[in-house]
């Protein structure tokens, strides 16, 4: 195997391989879960943020993220630690992130409004405006079920995390 040089860059580039265990169109730099990476002589640690508290993905999350960097650049030394502050909000959701979400049918998170914490979401796939809530629990803690009444779909959609 050719020896990769152990740059912060060179181990972001890894972590884009790294995939959400659920939604596996999104990597975890893109989800904004990674808020540090360290390079030392002969460790790397990297700091990243749980999307939600009680994830049950997160060694998930841990082994892989150990197995790519071992694999990719040939790092033994990996000390990956969730941390909770700052805490990570659906603000650190990239634009190719939230494009990714909606080739995987997921809206990407909305934006919530400051004055009454309102928000909605637009179809992923026709882009609608015309979309009902229907039901605030969807198959993961970070997700709602929503339906289209333009083109019909039910869809999912990551719930806006804030620190308002």
């Amino acid at each position: 195997m050719e020896q990769i040089e152990i740059t912060v860059s060179n181990i972001l580039d890894a972590l884009h391989r790294v995939k959400d265990p659920e939604i596996d169109t999104i990597s975890i730099v893109d989800l904004g879960m990674v808020e540090k990476v360290t390079v030392n002589d002969h460790l790397i640690c990297i700091d990243l943020l749980p999307t939600f508290m009680g994830c049950p993905a997160l060694e998930i999350i841990r082994n892989n993220v150990v197995n790519e960097l071992k694999c990719f650049m040939g790092i033994d030394f990996i000390k990956v630690q969730f941390i909770y502050h700052p805490p990570w909000t659906t603000d650190r959701v990239t634009e190719e992130g939230r494009e990714n979400l909606k080739k995987f049918g997921i809206a990407p998170p909305p934006k919530l409004m400051p004055e009454t914490g309102e928000w909605h979401v637009d179809c992923p796939y026709c882009d609608s405006t015309y979309t009902t809530l229907e039901n605030l629990f969807g198959p993961t803690a970070c997700r709602s079920i929503l339906y289209c009444k333009s083109c019909k779909n039910p869809f999912e959609a990551m719930k806006p995390v804030s620190t308002m």
